[in-house]
């Protein structure tokens, strides 16, 4: 008999409740959130109509790495996903770094959406302020996750379900605007579209394409989720080929809408969703839409406190990461990953009351890049493992069509990204401090490794030798 890995033993020892359904609407959860209910509008004040190039350029890539992430988590479905499969590939240093930058990640973001969830509703609601509102979801969530992974996925299934409706809504009032099919409501038609498609030019595209990438930041998470899913051979195929296209109808679908409707100048841009809705008149349309995008952002919320807590999980059972972390409750939760992984979004409220409306521009600048770092990573690592796969003659349950062109195209499609976004100042910074993050990250990780093994050498030295009698 062969012992187990390290990498191997704490998806054994999570359950495995979640259904195919609720890893399907996970998927969407986590990406349809601030992303898209308000760094939509973002990406169009800073491109025009010109953000559709950026939506394409990204969601080619993102269904490449949904595609190689799906080969690999079919294959070895684990909580540590894409860190599991860079530390197969590249080593352990490459596996840590992955993981504790997306971590990191998800960490700011967590805190991001509490913060901007608590922001749309105070805009309706304005009775309990912002970082009471902040701390109240966060307390909620915690609660969530701790309940157990059965639990949780029926809650991301309801939560990411309404705001599919919404969405789908939303397209057929946008697209009655457009085409004149409203009574006494003057269709803006294709002017602000075609009048001044790319008034930023390439540095605006450039710049929208970093807000995208945060958009659809979040998606791999379906890769995490797999290690505590039903049959994941079977069901993490359909979860990708599905989240896929419907994550490209919804984000293409509404930008279009909104780049339509409002001129890349519109103050309306700070709430998008609800600023269409207004130029509809639907009466109290604009504020459900607001409320919708409350649910959005509480729903990636809870599925992205969901990967944080499954990753730094995985880190810990590998040794990359404090023993205590991979302790379980009797839900088969882990509790304290849970608990390491919404500290800041509390400490981000506590922030909110000392600097009012500045905290939350603060942290949509801390993440973006960080996503390229982690699919270029997953790229790689499938472009390795298949090979290897391929090599010794082993089975796989799910195959990326295409390979090895397509996961070389990925990589060139990412390796474009970082050109176009080094040739503007704004996204160039981002890019310059993203690398320092993740060097800094991998020289903590090396250093630690090789810390833990002089010290196994040293207690190895220091055993008595019990050779002598025998």
């Amino acid at each position: 008999m062969t012992m187990k890995s390290t990498a191997e033993r704490p998806a054994l020892e999570l359950g495995h409740s979640m259904k195919p359904r609720q890893l399907t609407m996970m998927g969407l959860g986590s990406a349809i959130g601030a992303g898209l209910f308000l760094g939509s509008g973002a990406g169009i004040a800073a491109a025009g109509p010109a953000v559709l190039i950026s939506y394409l350029v990204a969601g080619t890539l993102i269904i490449l790495v949904m595609w190689a992430l799906g080969e690999m988590a079919a294959a070895n479905p684990n909580s540590g996903a894409f860190s599991v499969y860079a530390q197969k590939a590249l080593g352990k240093t490459a596996g840590a770094t992955v993981g504790w930058l997306w971590w990191l990640q998800l960490v700011v973001v967590i805190a991001a959406e509490a913060l901007g969830a608590s922001g749309l509703l105070f805009t309706v609601w304005p009775v309990i302020p912002v970082w009471a509102l902040s701390l109240i979801f966060m307390a909620l969530f915690t609660a969530i996750n701790l309940a157990g992974v059965k639990n949780f996925g029926e809650f991301e299934f309801w939560f990411a379900i309404l705001k599919v409706a919404a969405i789908v809504l939303f397209l057929a009032v946008g697209a009655a605007l457009l085409l004149g099919w409203l009574p006494d409501v003057a269709s803006p038609g294709l002017r602000n579209v075609t009048s001044d498609f790319a008034p930023a030019g390439l540095g605006g595209i450039a710049t929208a394409l970093f807000v995208v990438i945060f958009a659809f930041g979040g998606t791999e998470i379906v890769s995490v989720a797999a290690a505590e899913t039903e049959n994941p051979e079977h069901s993490v195929g359909q979860a990708i080929r599905t989240v896929v296209w419907r994550i490209l109808v919804f984000y293409i679908g509404s930008v279009f809408v909104i780049a339509a409707v409002l001129p890349s100048t519109s103050p309306a841009l700070k709430s998008p969703f609800a600023g269409v809705l207004d130029m509809a008149r639907i009466p109290g349309a604009g504020t459900a839409i607001t409320l919708v995008a409350v649910v959005a952002l509480l729903s990636a919320l809870n599925a992205n406190l969901y990967g944080a807590s499954r990753m730094v999980y995985s880190l810990s059972g590998r040794g990359e990461a404090p023993r205590i972390l991979s302790r379980l409750s009797r839900a088969r939760v882990p509790m304290v990953a849970v608990g390491v992984s919404v500290a800041f979004g509390f400490l981000a409220a506590v922030l909110e009351l000392l600097f009012p409306d500045r905290i939350l521009p603060a942290l949509f600048q801390l993440v973006g890049s960080t996503c390229l770092v982690v699919w270029g990573t997953a790229l790689v690592s499938q472009l390795v493992l298949r090979r290897r796969a391929d090599r010794d003659g082993t089975a796989l349950p799910l195959r990326m069509k295409g390979f090895p062109g397509l996961t070389v195209f990925g990589l060139a499609l990412l390796a474009l990204i970082f050109a176009v976004g080094f040739s503007s100042p704004d996204s160039s910074r981002q890019l310059f401090s993203t690398m320092a993050l993740v060097a800094g990250i991998a020289a903590a990780c090396w250093l630690g490794d090789r810390f833990t093994r002089s010290r196994r050498a040293g207690r190895t030295d220091s055993a008595p030798d019990l050779t002598r009698k025998l």
